[in-house]
């Protein structure tokens, strides 16, 4: 169903039976389009571009196209039913980052110890909300991912420093690089994620409230940082690509030392057999 074709499906925040806000991130763990989801889940909700907004009998929950729910005011059991559903599989290596917060309606729309005050109770007020909070906790994933990577290699300049080599052959590097790679282009490939999201496009009058989030999760400062981590870890595969072009080069430098002494021994034993 379109936004295009019903108005939003808004509950009053009088009609939740309490003021829990919780967001998952199924990381890799979740598609869309994955082939195994139960799509009788989207069918009856309401997509606004890339978030389909579903109501249940004890609140609401948002569905974003990148593996991210909000739900507001629905019971833990629900919640956790609805994940399972959703995931591809219950055996999968990834985990579900989860962040909690409560929520009350006000005169103005502002975070104070993690209670989300409303300035209203329509339905695309916390959307705008959710949008933040999606891009935030999504923003999380893609910081253990850098950061665990910068530390699994984090000996590899302290071992060239110390040793001025790297105790590693061409084939374990090349497998290290493209590790590093797959990290850096992943993130990279996801990071339209974490701009502005398309729906303030068309709905401009519900961007502050979708900036105050935003300011409150520190969002613009964080992916400065990601990108810090980003440039590092592209150091760290610039590094290891030099230390492969020089252990190639060695490899040649001795293949043509060997080269040369065996045309010199054989040149030596031409002459010694010229003067017997």
């Amino acid at each position: 169903m379109d936004k295009n074709s019903t108005k939003p499906q808004g509950l009053s925040s009088t009609s939740f039976i309490h003021d829990r806000l919780s967001v998952y991130n199924l990381q890799a763990d979740y598609s869309i389009q994955n082939d195994v989801l139960d799509h009788s889940i989207t069918e009856r909700g309401v997509r606004y571009k890339d978030a389909i907004h579903i109501v249940v009998p004890t609140g609401e929950y948002w569905l974003f196209d990148y593996g991210v729910v909000v739900f507001w005011a629905v019971e833990e059991d629900e919640r956790m039913a609805l994940i399972n559903r959703l995931r591809r599989s219950e055996k999968s290596s990834d985990g579900i980052i989860e962040d909690h917060f409560r929520f009350e309606v006000s005169t103005e729309l502002k975070i104070s110890k993690d209670t989300v005050f409303l300035p209203n109770d329509h339905a695309l007020t916390r959307l705008a909300v959710s949008h933040g909070l999606a891009q935030s906790i999504k923003l999380v994933e893609y910081e253990h991912k850098a950061q665990s990577t910068i530390t699994d290699y984090s000996h590899l300049p302290e071992a060239l420093a110390t040793t001025g080599k790297i105790a590693l052959n061409r084939k374990e590097i090349a497998k290290i690089r493209g590790r590093l790679f797959s990290t850096k282009s992943d993130i990279i490939l996801h990071y339209g994620l974490l701009d502005t999201p398309e729906f303030f496009w068309e709905y401009p009058e519900h961007e502050s409230n979708y900036n105050a989030i935003v300011r409150y999760l520190e969002i613009h400062q964080r992916v400065e940082l990601l990108s810090k981590k980003l440039a590092t870890i592209h150091e760290l595969f610039d590094m290891l690509a030099d230390e492969q072009k020089h252990q190639h080069s060695s490899i040649l430098e001795w293949i043509i030392i060997w080269l040369i002494a065996i045309e010199v021994v054989i040149y030596v034993g031409e002459k010694a057999e010229s003067f017997l």
